[in-house]
């Protein structure tokens, strides 16, 4: 039979964030589906920075394979699958389930503007990154529909936001429009809110609890198999977890977000319950990123880690930014308390749930790993899964090494100043990029040091070489922003 599917992504949750990967903070719905289902440890997503690790995950394929090669998409941003791609929803959605997406989207749309035009992103020299005054959303129309949205992509049903919490417009968006038109400045600013419109008593409360009560509302409806997607805004900045959650990690609202996310995961799995299809649902839950350990008032360290061990944080390269905690639970093949530690991206969601489905889906750089989750397999510890950061540098991982073609984080939130992390300019980082004048890299053994401390890149030229020749081939072209002539005996130290 087979199965639904539920896909639960947060929004920059770090790996040490749960309680079954060990966190003080409880998360007891989440915590049980780990129980009674399989944790992955060694699972990481395709970048460490928000609009290109969805994408991956919607496309099965690497982010920089498009027009992306760094940054984000601010919520203005356009629509950044190719309307002929296919998705996860449109996979699924050619085998006969409903499909619904709730949440933040933040993957481009096609908006209209009062001049007419609608930004593509396809076209050559096309402006990706916004600045906050081309974000800010005066000269949008949103009194027409936009184009190249989830519903053109395979959802049957989208309710949700554009990008980010801290991002305008601020509004809901229902299919294809805004829930009222944002006409008036944001009335009162929070956390690293950018400036821009809303619409009036938009409450960021309220946010993730609407989007919890919609994708249950989805599942109620349904008589035959679906897919739903849940894409929670907590607990990225700013974090304003409602009343009945505020408090409840005693460790400060961020971890509070966290909680929120889990009782999220709990009225989900609440509705598959009363409907008795709950083992019959294939239900992962994940998230996007590495969680950022900038900001002192998103918690003490000392008292809780989010990325765990892992060093680093979202956008770097470091493991902080992109391993990411991944539980999957579906009875009738994932044998319960299993613990995995193949190597395992988030392009795998689409092939995966495609074969759950009883199909292919065909795609570049994501595997079926069903019989991974289930224990049939183990993948080839060998892979190579490619590592991307914010400003668009690359790693590559192998078996036991880790090769990243960059110095420090790879130009991640550890390398930035506080003052250039909200501009949304997209601006170069300060780190050099990794080319033929400046082929210094790091290397590192993540067996032996998983935390990332010892640099062997001039130690162990040929491994430094060998990973690069398989990165080349997996890029295939310098389109994708790898350097392609570097020096290899500069680029090893010799």
């Amino acid at each position: 039979m087979r199965p639904n599917i539920v896909v639960v992504l947060a929004d920059d949750m770090g790996w040490g964030d749960l309680g079954c990967y060990g966190s003080s903070i409880p998360t007891p719905n989440i915590d049980r589906l780990a129980a009674e289902g399989v944790r992955a440890t060694n699972a990481h997503s395709a970048s460490a920075v928000c609009t290109p690790s969805r994408y991956a995950l919607m496309t099965g394929r690497y982010a920089w394979r498009g027009p992306l090669k760094s940054f984000v998409l601010m919520g203005h941003g356009p629509a950044l699958i190719e309307p002929e791609r296919p998705t996860l929803a449109s996979v699924l959605k050619g085998q006969g389930y409903a499909t619904g997406a709730f949440g933040k989207w933040h993957l481009g749309l096609g908006w209209r503007h009062t001049d007419g035009s609608v930004r593509s992103a396809f076209e050559p020299g096309a402006q990706l990154h916004d600045d906050v005054e081309t974000d800010f959303g005066r000269d949008i129309d949103y009194a027409a529909p936009f184009t190249g949205g989830p519903t053109e992509l395979g959802f049957d049903r989208f309710f949700g936001i554009a990008g980010s919490l801290d991002m305008p417009p601020y509004v809901f968006l229902d299919q294809d429009r805004t829930v009222g038109i944002p006409d008036r400045e944001k009335e009162r600013y929070l956390t690293e809110q950018r400036p821009g419109l809303q619409v009036e008593g938009f409450d960021e409360e309220e946010v993730d609890v609407a989007f919890a009560r919609e994708a249950v509302a989805f599942i109620e409806r349904q008589d035959g198999p679906f897919l739903c997607y849940l894409a929670t805004s907590a607990p990225h900045r700013p974090n304003v977890p409602p009343p009945f959650i505020r408090g409840r990690s005693g460790l400060g609202d961020r971890a509070d977000g966290v909680c929120l996310v889990d009782w999220m995961v709990g009225e989900v799995v609440g509705a598959l319950e009363r409907r008795g299809i709950l083992d019959d649902t294939l239900v992962i839950v994940t998230s996007d990123n590495g969680a950022v350990v900038y900001f002192t008032d998103d918690g003490d360290l000392r008292l809780h880690r989010p990325n765990g061990d892992w060093r680093g944080q979202k956008g770097d390269l470091w493991d902080g930014g992109h391993r990411e905690p991944f539980i999957a639970r579906w009875p009738a093949r994932i044998p319960a308390g299993s613990v995995i530690d193949s190597p395992l991206c988030l392009t795998d969601i689409l092939p995966t749930a495609a074969a759950a489905a009883g199909t292919e889906a065909g795609v570049e750089d994501g595997r079926d790993v069903l019989a991974v989750l289930a224990g049939d397999a183990v993948l080839d510890p060998e892979r190579p899964l490619v590592h991307h950061s914010l400003s668009g540098r690359f790693a590559l991982r192998a078996g036991r090494w880790k090769a990243i073609f960059s110095l420090d984080s790879g130009g991640g939130f550890s390398d930035r100043s506080i003052s250039h992390l909200f501009d949304g300019s997209g601006e170069p980082l300060q780190t050099p990029p990794w080319d033929s004048a400046h082929p210094e890299g790091q290397l590192y053994d993540m067996e032996s040091d998983p935390q990332e401390t010892r640099n062997l890149w001039a130690e162990h030229p040929d491994v430094v070489a060998r990973l690069y020749d398989v990165l080349r081939g997996i890029c295939v072209d310098p389109t994708s922003g790898l350097p392609f002539d570097v020096d290899l005996e500069a680029a090893a130290g010799r």
